[in-house]
């Protein structure tokens, strides 16, 4: 009878173990870009503005700036923030699920790692907004479809320019007030 508790003591702690190591690959994405910072930015930026849903550009950070001006050396990280008020606007209309307007506006980060490569970092919507009741389930399952568009890339047309006059471009600072509504 020991030998069977400590056994089921032992798999349930590693079947916690597991999940817990897991569970930051379930909630983020990650992939290789194709291209450069800038361009695979720029590239985001033109596909938020064309996604359609209500969609609009709403700042673009530079957290590793301020890392930087701190006397930090740390590589180029770029957060892309987009807002949908067709999406925000059923979250932030209930008391229930208002507090999740922190994950407003949406973020996609582009940053290199040490390997000389770009990536692009997203919150995975979809399984987030299942956490949260129908209501969000339903929205952020929407997002997460309009988020595979964002990061959709045609090598074959001119890369655009990057958006850097929106909040928060130049000082790594906050986007309140940002042109996406949330």
């Amino acid at each position: 009878m020991v030998k069977l508790i400590a056994g089921l003591i032992a798999g349930v702690a590693i079947a916690m173990v597991l999940a817990w190591n897991m569970a930051s690959g379930l909630m983020f994405k990650e992939v290789q870009s194709p291209f450069g910072l800038e361009e695979t930015v720029a590239r985001i930026q033109q596909n938020i503005q064309n996604a359609g849903n209500g969609w609009a550009l709403a700042g673009l950070r530079n957290p590793a700036k301020a890392v930087q001006q701190d006397g930090g050396n740390v590589l180029p990280v770029l957060m892309i923030e987009a807002c949908s008020t067709k999406y925000s606007k059923p979250v932030l209309k209930e008391d229930t699920v208002r507090f999740l307007s922190i994950l407003m506006p949406c973020k996609i980060s582009v940053y290199k790692k040490n390997d000389g490569k770009v990536y692009i970092g997203t919150m995975n919507a979809g399984l987030m907004g299942k956490m949260f009741g129908p209501v969000v389930g339903e929205v952020m399952g929407q997002v997460a479809e309009d988020q595979k568009k964002f990061l959709i890339f045609d090598a074959s047309k001119p890369a655009p320019k990057m958006i850097e006059g929106m909040p928060g471009a130049a000082s790594g600072g906050g986007a309140a007030g940002g042109g996406g509504g949330c």
